[in-house]
């Protein structure tokens, strides 16, 4: 999925991106940008993309990353999606409602 954004100009200069930082396995940190969130049969997914702050830094490339938020009794928590059908249902539905917003391709 790439990732080419189309705000308006009059709307580029109060953009703020919702941004997260995860740990991966390997302990090191990276900042997502939340680009949408929905939910699907009761459960609530985020779609992240790795985060840069310089867009001449964008990667054509980019991943679309789908967390789902799940609760415990410490609060709420992100988790990968790890069931192949749930991660195709959930991916084609953010890939329908972002394709107005990013060149997916």
């Amino acid at each position: 999925m790439a990732d080419e954004t189309k705000i308006p100009q009059d709307q580029a200069e109060d953009y703020q991106p919702d941004l997260l930082t995860l740990e991966d396995e390997d302990g090191n940190e990276i900042t997502f940008e939340v680009i949408d969130a929905l939910d699907h049969k009761g459960v609530h997914y985020l779609a992240v993309v790795e985060y840069v702050e310089d867009e001449e830094d964008l990667d054509e490339d980019a991943q679309l990353v789908i967390l789902r938020v799940g609760t415990d009794a410490e609060g709420e928590y992100l988790d990968v999606v790890d069931d192949d059908e749930t991660l195709m249902e959930v991916g084609a539905l953010f890939e329908q409602r972002l394709s107005d917003s990013f060149d997916i391709g």
